[in-house]
């Protein structure tokens, strides 16, 4: 018995909790799924047929979400015989056969390396009426070559690598993700030609870190090679990356942005901390004037490159005086934005042992100290922008206030946040449009721009959104057989119970 009504395709819902990585897999899992002949189900849906969840691992209290989300979802099964729970990603990959132990209502169990068994995970816990559990510990197949539903009509992830050969001490990602592997320039560039193919205009190259990207391959330069090599696409207007990690960064990479015309200036570089004692305890292989002199070089070739970056407060051991250095760095630095976190253990990694844990309420007050001086930085700087022309990417879902205000919203070029008055234009702009429009006010975390636009340009992302079509990318194959829809279940033959 299912509960899809009797011949009805299957529904499922993917929800995703972490990173740009897992947000991407979640596009996989929904690709796989469609091709597979599943539907989505609308987001107002409360009992779907199949409800992935792909986790996250690297905060504290991810296993309490996860397991407080599924215990929700435990009745509504109940209640409907045949729905299925999966569970995905990184906490999945850590915890295994524990998740079916502490939630026995849970069908499928699936690791970061093997995101393309799941339809047939699916369909097995169902013939079986028993739940499956596969985590590898190595990659089957490397997940671009999985079909892809993409969310967005103008903007798309496109991974470069998986996995990391760092072993920065408060990260579980290596365990978890594995070693990097790196796919073929070739393979890279013929997904970002697919994507412009079907009419978007930015994408991001994706890695847990970009700058080692090649060392397989045994080329140190690859990853210059591979952006001036998306400049030759014609129809790609912006090209962005992340993560870059100060001690891989080489000036090729500096040159390939700044001599590229369709290479955003915009770098997402993690500092994590100021201190260069806290950079050692956290295995981080770059110092504080490392980190600044490749900012300075950044500057020089490119002076309207807006640099964000993340940074942690209360790592174990750190002293005020590793705090203020920090400060200082920041002060230095002037980042556009930063991605500030409160140090919190993570299960398995070496710095959640590490003597000197510092009280919650001195991590939080100087969290409150850092994030004041980020904000102070980042309004200055915006300000600077006051009067300025922008061309801003229309999308989806960044304005919370936009149906209040009556504003649209986008991405400049260096990634900052504008809200904008349509005025004349108003009915006509589409998400993926292109808008040209002068900043009449700054906050630490937008910009405003209140007048009249300076010009609208209609696009093929915008002609797709205003279809409702969403680029969907096969991947490039390899020979990955493709899945048929899901059989009909066969008759109960007692109890059944699926990031």
């Amino acid at each position: 018995m299912t509960t899809a009504a009797a011949g009805s395709p299957r529904t499922y819902q993917v929800r995703t909790y972490g990173c740009q990585m897992n947000v991407h897999d979640s596009e996989r899992i929904s690709g796989l799924l469609e091709q597979a002949g599943y539907v989505r189900a609308p987001e107002a849906d409360e009992h779907p047929d199949v409800v992935v969840f792909n986790t996250c691992a690297v905060r504290e209290n991810a296993d309490n979400r996860l397991y407080g989300n599924l215990g929700h979802l435990r009745p509504v099964k109940d209640r409907h015989p045949g729905m299925q729970i999966a569970v995905g990603g990184c906490l999945a990959q850590k915890d295994r056969g524990d998740i079916v132990r502490k939630a026995p209502w849970v069908d499928v169990v699936f690791g970061t390396h093997n995101i393309g068994s799941l339809p047939v995970l699916l369909e097995r816990a169902r013939h079986n009426t028993a739940a499956e559990v596969e985590i590898l510990e190595s990659l089957e197949v490397f997940p671009s070559t999985l079909p892809t539903r993409r969310e967005s009509t103008y903007a798309g992830w496109v991974s470069i690598s998986v996995g990391c050969n760092n072993t920065c001490t408060f990260c579980i990602v290596p365990s978890l993700r594995g070693k990097e592997k790196d796919r073929r320039p070739g393979d890279i560039l013929s997904e970002v030609r697919a994507l412009v193919d079907e009419g978007v205009l930015e994408v991001t190259l994706l890695g847990q870190n970009v700058n080692s990207y090649g060392v397989e391959f045994g080329d140190r330069y690859a990853f210059g090679k591979l952006l001036r090599a998306c400049g030759d696409i014609d129809g790609l207007e912006r090209v962005r990356f992340t993560s870059p990690h100060p001690k891989d960064f080489t000036d090729d990479v500096i040159a390939a942005m700044a001599e590229t015309p369709n290479v955003c200036h915009s770098l997402h570089m993690p500092l994590q901390s100021g201190s260069d004692d806290v950079l050692r305890a956290m295995r981080r292989s770059y110092r504080s004037e490392k980190y600044l002199g490749i900012i300075e070089k950044v500057r020089a070739a490119m002076p309207d490159a807006a640099i964000t970056t993340d940074i942690i407060v209360g790592f174990p051991g750190e002293t005020e005086a590793d705090f203020a250095r920090t400060l200082d760095v920041v002060r230095e630095a002037r980042f556009s934005s930063a991605f500030t976190f409160q140090y919190s253990k993570r299960p398995g990694t070496p710095a959640a042992t590490m003597d000197g844990q510092l009280p919650k309420q001195v991590v939080q007050e100087r969290y409150e100290r850092l994030i004041a001086a980020v904000e102070e930085i980042t309004w200055a700087e915006n300000k600077r922008l006051v009067g300025e022309t922008v061309e801003v990417l229309v999308a989806v879902g960044e304005g919370r206030k936009d149906e209040r205000t009556g504003r649209m919203s986008g991405r400049a070029r260096d990634g900052r946040l504008v809200h904008f008055d349509a005025g004349s234009f108003a009915g006509q702009i589409r998400p993926g449009d292109i808008v040209h429009t002068t900043v009449t006010y700054a906050a630490p975390h937008h910009l405003n721009a209140d007048g009249e636009p300076l010009s609208h340009r209609r696009t093929r992302a915008g002609d797709a959104a205003e279809a409702g079509r969403s680029p969907r990318t096969p991947g490039v194959l390899l020979g990955l057989p493709t899945i048929g829809a899901p059989a009909a279940a066969p008759a109960p033959v007692g109890g059944c119970a699926a990031h």
